[in-house]
């Protein structure tokens, strides 16, 4: 496995961490993590300027670490702490079926059909682009 991979989760263990502690101490809510993190998801999803550039699995990936994040604290405020691997798979099960990113997904398509029909036409020379 590659030491990257590992290094994130300990990250991801340890902003969990810090995460039920700043919950247990009355510090912060779960209702109001859930909601920083879920205006942090919906932020990185819906960049268009990133969408262009990304594919739709790429931008899950972005929010990967997001997603894990409110189920860890969703699942800790009811007294539940499942390992990494419990963790991720269920973020993959429940993953969000975007619509948007789906639409963004069938626009890159046929942006690039249409890109290569008018890379066809060039050498073909019938360059018909204005």
């Amino acid at each position: 496995m590659n030491t990257a991979n590992l290094q994130l989760e300990g990250l991801y263990a340890a902003v969990a961490a810090l995460m039920t502690a700043l919950r247990q101490s009355g510090a912060v809510s779960e209702g109001d993590l859930d909601a920083a993190l879920a205006e942090a998801e919906d932020a990185v999803t819906a960049d268009r300027s990133r969408a262009d550039d990304l594919s739709p699995a790429h931008l899950d990936a972005i929010a990967f670490p997001l997603r894990y994040l409110r189920l860890a604290n969703r699942l800790g405020a009811e007294g539940s702490y499942p390992g990494f691997a419990e963790l991720t798979a269920r973020v993959g099960r429940e993953k969000p079926q975007r619509a948007h990113l789906q639409a963004l997904e069938r626009e890159d398509i046929e942006a690039s059909e249409d890109a290569d029909v008018r890379r066809l036409e060039v050498i073909d020379g019938r360059d018909v682009s204005p």
